[in-house]
């Protein structure tokens, strides 16, 4: 007799589909052939400059000590964050990557009873986690393709536990003003938790860390960050949470004691010193993100503006199939359909020449797939 351990698993567990991640280069090279050294990808919102040489060379330093569990408490790291943020080390919890966080948050503040409130077309590891406790998602409709903040503060029930929010959202690229999200803030009850993911926040051309100044007014804000994208360590993981004193002490009950490792935890304390990286990575952005915008348009095609490090653009119904022809030109993106967006690809900015090539290839795959404009 077999059994069905799917069935063994809890309600929430069981209709989980597997997050899917960006096309691998390796894997692409494999599956059809060609040389990754000739692959562009530009799925996964990756900082396009490589990592930063302050961070290589303590990375690499840190090596000696492979035997030895990691500081389970990230004191140096801590102490190097909370003298940038201007916040102190008791008010940050560490995790592997900002996803890590987010899951542990809900973990500790939601169960089978609760509800949990985020927006349409906002990062799909929202919905994962609520799912995977057992809690009921309350997904609000998107206005513009961004957070319709009004109607989530609306959507606020006596079960509700946790509204999360991407400002930049994730893969929309929508940008909320602080004031309007201060509003927001304001309206929300403070036995309700508000996540405030800003994975994308370096990339902000203004206001860049001013929410921090809202952690004494909003006690039930928890601010969430990561090291991936601007900070060039995606492969590390390091993440990490803001919060009052009293939500970080739950918080560090509930994360694994190892959870960031050495290698990860030397690499991120230092490339904090390396204010030049973070400028030259912003800068790239913002040339990327203009060249792009522009090679769009001069393909006759819409997209939404973004505030990230990657662009969403309309290549039409038959998205899926541009994506394969893109595929098969060495050029990865990453489909959307998942979140909603079937006509839709988003587009991570990377250096010029990547980005040209990109553009190059998707004229190519609209004439293949279309023979004319997107939707004919």
């Amino acid at each position: 007799m077999s059994i069905d351990y799917q069935a063994l698993a809890v309600p929430g567990v069981q209709a989980l589909s597997p997050y899917q991640p960006g096309k691998p280069i390796e894997e692409l090279a494999r599956e059809l052939g060609l040389d990754p050294a000739g692959i562009v990808k530009l799925a996964s919102n990756e900082n396009p400059l490589g990592p930063s040489q302050v961070a290589l060379e303590a990375a690499q330093q840190a090596l000696s000590e492979l035997c030895r569990y990691p500081d389970g408490n990230g004191f140096r790291l801590k102490t190097r964050l909370a003298a940038r943020l201007g916040v102190t080390a008791s008010q940050l919890t560490l995790g592997n990557g900002s996803n890590d966080i987010l899951e542990v948050i809900a973990r500790c503040f939601a169960d089978a009873g609760s509800e949990v409130v985020y927006s349409q077309y906002a990062f799909a590891v929202y919905p994962l986690v609520t799912q995977a406790i057992g809690a009921r998602g309350v997904c609000v409709p998107a206005r513009d393709w961004g957070h319709d903040l009004e109607a989530m503060a609306a959507a606020v029930t006596e079960r509700t536990k946790l509204i999360f929010v991407a400002n930049p959202n994730n893969p929309t690229g929508t940008v909320h003003s602080l004031s309007a999200v201060e509003a927001f803030l304001e309206q929300v009850p403070e036995r309700v938790l508000v996540v405030l993911d800003e994975a994308y926040c370096e990339y902000l051309t203004e206001g860049e860390g001013d929410s921090l100044q809202w952690l004494t007014r909003f006690p039930n804000l928890i601010i969430t960050r990561t090291f991936s994208k601007a900070w060039g360590l995606a492969a590390l993981r390091v993440g990490y949470s803001i919060s009052s004193e009293a939500i970080a002490d739950i918080l560090n009950r509930v994360r694994q004691p190892f959870n960031v490792d050495t290698i990860a935890l030397s690499a991120a304390a230092a490339v904090l010193d390396d204010e030049d990286y973070l400028q030259r990575s912003r800068a790239v952005n913002q040339a990327g993100m203009t060249q792009l915008d522009q090679g769009f348009e001069a393909l006759e095609l819409t997209f939404i503006p973004s505030a990230g490090n990657f662009i969403a653009v309309d290549v039409g119904e038959k998205a899926g199939e541009v994506y394969q022809q893109l595929l098969a030109r060495g050029v990865i993106v990453r489909p959307i359909a998942g979140y909603g967006m079937p006509n839709h690809l988003r587009v991570s900015i990377g250096l010029p020449e990547e980005n040209r090539r990109l553009l190059d290839a998707l004229a190519v795959a609209l004439d293949e797939v279309y023979q004319g404009a997107p939707g004919a």
